[in-house]
């Protein structure tokens, strides 16, 4: 797949540098507007940070580790112009679709033998990103681009109220419904016969902790933390999206 998307890029670069002679879509940073979508590959992890004073003997835990892994991202594409070289992107709604695995493997002294645990988390974010694009005067069907800005999203598969009072396979991590961070990233634009094509990287930072802790049901006010809760502090977002844009 990775090799098909390579290809594919290296094909719309070749067709834009033999007609580079001629300006494709000449008027196109006149219109005060555009509109798109983008077709997005996520790469979902988290900065996950330990509780101060938790060890790994404690509860016999030997190792906590965040696995990342692939996900993407639909996105409906509208970009207000402010003049040729600063823009303001609203990626509204975009629709991501994300997983990361939290690993737990612990040490059972009665038979030396290790057990792991395996929690997946798969939220699906509405997204609300919000993004300056300040990019390079064209040079014939060509410019570079940065983007910074900010990302507000809603889990819409949200596990918050899961009741985990169950075995502990069936456990899940909690996380909270909203999240908030920081975007930054770059890319390059292609104009094209009939659209502008851009291809672009960035990466999302979390800046909320995610890790929820329930509470009990027959008492509210009572946090409930679970085995697998104990040893985290907090989980913040990080995700790194290759995006492909499509504006008319």
């Amino acid at each position: 797949m990775k090799k098909n998307i390579f290809l594919f890029i290296l094909f719309l670069m070749n067709t834009g540098f033999i007609k580079s002679q001629f300006q494709n879509l000449g008027n196109f940073d006149e219109k005060s507007y555009h509109f798109g979508f983008a077709l997005s590959i996520n790469n979902s992890d988290y900065y996950l940070q330990k509780k101060s004073g938790y060890t790994f003997n404690n509860d016999s835990l030997q190792s906590l580790l965040v696995l990342a892994k692939p996900g993407f991202t639909l996105g409906v594409v509208s970009s207000l112009n402010i003049n040729p070289n600063f823009k303001i992107r609203f990626v509204l709604p975009s629709l991501s679709f994300q997983e990361r695995d939290i690993e737990y493997r612990y040490f059972d002294p009665s038979d030396n033998s290790q057990i792991t645990y395996i929690k997946s988390l798969r939220p699906v974010y509405l997204d609300f990103p919000v993004l300056l694009k300040i990019r390079t005067d064209r040079i014939k069907n060509f410019a570079i681009y940065s983007i910074v800005g900010f990302r507000y999203g809603i889990d819409m598969s949200s596990n918050m109220d899961v009741n985990n009072s169950i075995d502990l396979e069936e456990q899940v991590i909690k996380i909270n419904k909203t999240d908030y961070g920081l975007e930054i990233g770059g890319g390059i634009d292609l104009f094209l016969d009939y659209f502008k094509f851009g291809i672009e990287l960035k990466l999302g930072y979390g800046m909320k902790n995610l890790h929820y802790i329930g509470t009990n049901q027959l008492d509210p006010k009572t946090l409930e933390p679970t085995k697998f809760d104990n040893p985290i502090e907090s989980l913040r977002s990080k995700v790194w999206t290759v995006s492909f844009t499509f504006e008319g």
